[in-house]
């Protein structure tokens, strides 16, 4: 229900996000307040009752809020959607183990029955042996999904546990609709279908079938393989009516490459230029197995991209002057906005960090970019524990002048990151100016 008022209303922004995702938390325990019999009230049923309805609610807002919908990923953006979503679903896991640990209590209580024997009675309610089963599942892949974990996992094996969550949904559904705060009431039980139809619908949509009319549409295939340092690589694909994907600089697409190796990951990648002449180009640094993987791609594989997703583009602007940062390989969207970004070249700084002159990336493109739309373009190469590399506000500010004037974009490693927004706080610019996008998962 939050995501259709979303989509129909065509509200944008994380806060209206936010509050439509609250008020349809409120709409679902409605039913469990005007059900609520007079009398005293009965804390632990209570309790059951309303993390239940709000754990049912929410894995809808899961399902739909990595749907990979446009609506939502141009408005709120990729790695917003992805936090949230981490949040959500430990949020989500949590009322489903307080729900059924309420519910067994209940149960004991209401018969006067050891826990036990109280759990054996609950498993022989309707749809429960196939809601435990689900919801163990849940925690099981919240378990494998703690950041020491999934690293350890690595991104494609994480994935491919985390795709069994559309089981887990699946196997809960029953217990939902013949639930107590559901069952024999027709019209709540078809809104509820309503609600999981239309986020399922979603998935469906925009993660299954527009990538394949997409695949079909635009025929991508590898190009060349483009050497740009020591374990860096552009690759260069073809395709046809890439037009019609109206890419903007600053975003990315989720890419599979159809190989026996590789086909089952799908990597988020930005664009490192514009898209131009029938060809769209990313830049990988080998930092695992699959991007490694990657490297020796042969010319002529077939490409399947999703997207374009990301909301770091030029709409972001609100100020006539713009600050992009780079670090490292983070250079990728910058490079392309750099050149395409509607902003007088005076105007507009690109400031690359870089541990050696080995590591800077499209040095030659970005010099060129710089020269033609009389740009700055400011490299800060080497040790960190340099003085002149230090990223902090009185370094940012003699580099930038009037620093607090400008739109800053932003793409570095997470420990550059923070201490880019330390800095940034430090100097002045308000939070609403500074835009980034961070692919962890």
């Amino acid at each position: 229900m939050a995501a259709i008022v979303a989509d129909r209303l065509a509200l944008s922004g994380p806060q209206a996000g936010l509050s439509i995702v609250v008020v349809g938390a409120i709409l679902s325990v409605v039913p469990v307040l005007t059900s609520t019999p007079p009398g005293p009230i009965h804390l632990v049923p209570l309790l059951a009752h309303l993390s239940g309805m709000l754990a049912g609610y929410g894995v809808a807002v899961m399902v739909a809020m990595m749907s990979r919908a446009p609506f939502l990923e141009r408005d709120i953006g990729a790695d917003r959607l992805s936090r949230w979503h981490a949040l959500g679903g430990r949020t989500v896991v949590s009322l489903g183990l307080i729900h059924a640990s309420a519910a067994v209590v209940g149960w004991a209580q209401a018969r006067q029955l050891d826990l036990a024997a109280a759990a054996l009675e609950v498993l022989r309610m309707p749809g429960l042996v196939a809601a435990t089963a689900g919801t163990l599942l849940m925690v099981g892949v919240a378990y494998l999904s703690s950041r020491v974990r999934r690293r350890r996992l690595g991104y494609e094996r994480w994935h491919a546990v985390h795709l069994s969550l559309y089981l887990a949904v699946a196997l809960t559904f029953t217990h939902q609709l013949a639930g107590p705060d559901l069952a024999g009431k027709p019209v709540l039980q078809l809104a509820w279908s309503l609600l999981y139809s239309y986020a399922f619908g979603l998935v469906l949509r925009y993660r299954f079938l527009a990538p394949l009319q997409q695949t079909w549409r635009h025929r991508l295939r590898v190009e060349r393989l483009v050497p740009e340092a020591d374990g860096v690589v552009s690759i260069v694909m073809r395709g046809r009516h890439l037009d019609e994907l109206a890419a903007e600089p600053g975003q990315f697409f989720r890419w599979r490459f159809l190989t026996p190796r590789t086909w089952t990951g799908a990597h988020p990648f930005s664009l490192s230029a514009p898209a131009t002449d029938g060809r769209l180009r990313v830049t990988i640094k080998a930092l695992g197995t699959g991007s490694r993987r990657l490297h020796a791609l042969q010319p002529g594989t077939r490409v399947l991209a999703e997207g374009p997703y990301g909301a770091m583009t030029a709409r972001r602007r609100t100020r006539s002057r713009v600050l992009l940062i780079a670090g490292g390989v983070g250079i990728t969207p910058m490079r392309a906005l750099f050149e395409d970004i509607d902003v007088p070249g005076t105007h507009l700084t690109l400031l690359y960090r870089a541990s050696s002159a080995d590591d800077v990336l499209f040095r030659r493109e970005l010099d060129e970019v710089a020269r033609r739309r009389g740009a700055r373009l400011i490299y800060l190469v080497g040790r960190s524990s340099e003085p002149a590399n230090q990223l902090t506000a009185a370094t940012l500010r003699m580099h930038v002048p009037r620093l607090v004037e400008h739109d800053v974009y932003l793409c570095a490693s997470p420990a550059m990151s923070a201490a880019i927004h330390e800095a940034l706080h430090e100097a002045g610019l308000p939070a609403g100016r500074l835009h980034e996008e961070q692919f962890s998962f």
